[in-house]
């Protein structure tokens, strides 16, 4: 069952106090997938992995190579680990981990979240986000991207919602961030997540929604009127974030506690 609401709420954050703004909120009650990360091991149905460098450091200029080891990415303790290392491996300065469920699970609308514990240190780059399960008929930015979280691991207190499409992608993606109050986002663990449905998307931090982006809001094509698949990894440098710095202190760790997705 579908409720929608339409409230009326004031988004304040930390820099600035926005008007009034008109949100519509769907409720998705019927819970389709749910990833607690028990049993020790990674579910081979649910989740790939993507391995090397990729075109340009993933079209990003990225410094990692993503593997598959347990040195990078593992399940322990009921939490999925993914662990960025500084170390010479393949030609690359640092490895990480980077997991997608393409071809193995998508979804047409929904809410998707995730429980995360971030990193800390400049240069560190984790992302739960999405692509279109056409992306290899149509490439990027056509197929769309939702990133329900990106961090900057040298800001942490603050997390950024945006997407990515046909004349409104990479540094002029439609994006909007969040900043804690009295909080850091590498201290403990908060609930990142989207409730999408035909003609928006809302972005959360626990229960705290803070953007909502329709047709109207970007410059191109809305392209997120069909399936899209999840993504979850975290990058070492890149244009969003810089090279670290001698400051950062590596390892780090993204830690996931679940992902649950809701349908109507």
């Amino acid at each position: 069952m579908i409720k929608k609401i339409t409230l009326l709420l004031t988004v304040c954050l930390i820099a600035s106090c926005e008007d009034e703004e008109t949100q519509t909120i769907t409720t998705f009650d019927n819970l389709v997938l749910e990833e607690n990360f028990e049993g020790g091991e990674i579910d081979s149905s649910l989740w790939s992995f993507e391995i090397g460098t990729g075109e340009n450091g993933w079209g990003n200029n990225e410094l990692q190579y993503y593997t598959s080891r347990p040195e990078n990415v593992k399940v322990e303790n009921g939490k999925l680990i993914i662990t960025a290392r500084k170390e010479s491996f393949e030609g690359s300065s640092y490895t990480s981990a980077r997991m997608i469920s393409k071809n193995k699970f998508d979804i047409k609308y929904g809410r998707i979240e995730a429980r995360m514990k971030m990193p800390w240190g400049r240069g560190l780059w984790p992302a739960f986000w999405m692509l279109g399960d056409n992306i290899d008929e149509v490439s990027w930015p056509q197929t769309g991207e939702i990133d329900i979280m990106e961090y900057r691991g040298q800001d942490p207190n603050i997390v950024h919602g945006s997407v990515h499409g046909p004349g409104y992608s990479a540094g002029n993606a439609i994006t909007k961030s969040f900043e804690l109050n009295n909080d850091r986002l590498d201290t403990g663990f908060h609930t990142y997540g989207i409730e999408w449905n035909k003609n928006y998307i809302n972005f959360y931090i626990d229960d705290a929604l803070y953007n909502q982006i329709t047709p109207d809001d970007v410059t191109g094509e809305w392209v997120f009127n069909k399936p899209f698949f999840m993504l979850l990894n975290m990058a070492v440098g890149g244009t969003f974030v810089g090279s670290p710095s001698a400051d950062t202190v590596f390892p780090q760790t993204l830690e996931v506690d679940y992902i649950k997705v809701f349908k109507p």
